[in-house]
């Protein structure tokens, strides 16, 4: 008789260990590499980087307008294109161009056209 309680005893303690591991990586995959919406992972940060120059390069291209003055920073694929350009006609086409660029999921425009601060 004791002989079965100590068997009973191992495998109750070797069920718990193989629950406990089998558990673990959903703990740490839920809380150890997870984001929320103020915090990026190094992978997202990553991806955003990569994004945000290739806005920058597609406005560098661009034939027909100069976007030195216009900063563009990527959160979680959300573009945002702040500064000045010259014309409202700039300030769209930055928008177009910003939005056909591959990784950007959302687009904030908020360039500032500097006729319309001479105007106020």
């Amino acid at each position: 008789m004791t002989k079965t309680t100590v068997n009973t005893g191992k495998t109750l303690k070797a069920l718990a260990l193989i629950a406990c591991l089998g558990a673990l990586p959903l703990v740490v995959g839920l809380t150890g590499c997870a984001s929320d919406r103020y915090n990026q992972t190094a992978g997202q940060r990553m991806d955003d980087n990569r994004t945000a120059d290739r806005v920058k390069d597609a406005l560098a291209r661009d034939p027909e307008y100069k976007y030195d003055g216009v900063n563009v920073v990527v959160f979680k694929g959300v573009a945002q294109l702040s500064g000045f350009v010259a014309t409202r006609a700039q300030r769209s086409n930055a928008g177009d161009i910003a939005k056909r660029v591959q990784g950007v999921k959302e687009l904030e425009n908020n360039i500032t056209v500097k006729d319309m601060l001479s105007r106020n």
